[in-house]
């Protein structure tokens, strides 16, 4: 892990460390180590912490403090080395305080913006009133020709199970194991020759021999049902994020409604600016 948070090593430099603070003592801006000036706080190394890759929760956080210390420190000698900030970082700093602030009023408004009452009210306003979506489960066969499919069809008219015919024919490799069970569909999930098939019959009725882009089926209606609703826990998440950012986009537009913004007109740059990396090496 340290090879990864300490690439130097030990700093040949003097550390001011905080001693005999009692855990209770500490916050954010207890200065934990110093760099000549600079220092280094409990709140950055909280921030470091939280941007290590995943894999290194399995040091122990004695280890991890040593290592992220030595990780700031050695990146602030280096950072001191610099007498002026190179322009990629200077907008690329700028970049971040925007998007950092801006993700901080976002997680203000999703925390505020979805109250127990508005969100059943959703999902009332989402599926009360629904239509019913009936909803088929079928089972089919499907093999290459007409021929092989007539015998199979055949072999059902004589009393065969359906199930038993369809693992012993088909070519699809989940019918093979599922006896041509295709489990519970609406409409528009399968292609319009297999539903115009199955919306002809009857439950317990087997289908005449047709054909599809697959090949040749033969098709059974076991159930029909109304599609049930979601239970309002299924929901819930995404009609919470639904209502979160209905609320962002409002406040955005309420924001821009006040704001004076000057975009550019059309034409006024090249397209290709954004691609033009050298344009910060010349400051």
């Amino acid at each position: 892990m340290l090879k990864h948070v300490t690439f130097l090593g030990a700093a040949a430099v003097s550390l001011s460390m905080t001693t005999g603070a009692l855990a209770q003592d500490v916050t954010a801006d207890t200065v934990v180590a110093k760099v000549g000036d600079t220092e280094i706080t409990v709140g950055e190394l909280i921030i470091a912490r939280s941007m290590l890759p995943a894999q290194y929760g399995q040091f122990p956080n004695e280890v991890l403090f040593t290592g992220l210390v030595d990780q700031l420190v050695q990146q602030q000698l280096l950072a001191d080395v610099l007498d002026e900030m190179p322009a990629s970082i200077r907008y690329t700093l700028a970049n971040e305080r925007r998007g950092l602030l801006a993700a901080e009023v976002v997680n203000d408004i999703y925390a505020t913006a979805v109250t127990p009452e508005a969100l059943q009210q959703a999902y009332d306003d989402r599926f009360a009133d629904a239509p019913e979506v009936p909803e088929y489960r079928a089972s089919h066969l499907l093999v290459e020709t007409e021929e092989e499919a007539d015998a199979a069809k055949a072999r059902i008219d004589d009393g065969e199970d359906f199930a038993d015919v369809a693992r012993d024919v088909t070519i699809d490799p989940s019918g093979q194991q599922s006896g041509g069970d295709l489990g519970w569909f609406g409409a528009g999930a399968m292609v319009d020759e297999f539903e115009s098939a199955i919306l002809a019959l009857e439950i317990g009725d087997v289908s005449d021999p047709f054909e599809t882009q697959f090949g040749w089926h033969v098709a059974t209606l076991l159930e029909e049902r109304i599609q049930p609703q979601p239970e309002f826990e299924q929901v819930a998440p995404q009609l919470m994020g639904e209502l979160q950012e209905a609320a962002v986009i409002a406040y955005l537009d309420e924001l821009t409604a006040a704001a004076t913004i000057e975009r550019p007109e059309e034409g006024a740059f090249d397209p290709n600016v954004i691609d033009q990396v050298d344009l910060l090496l010349e400051e």
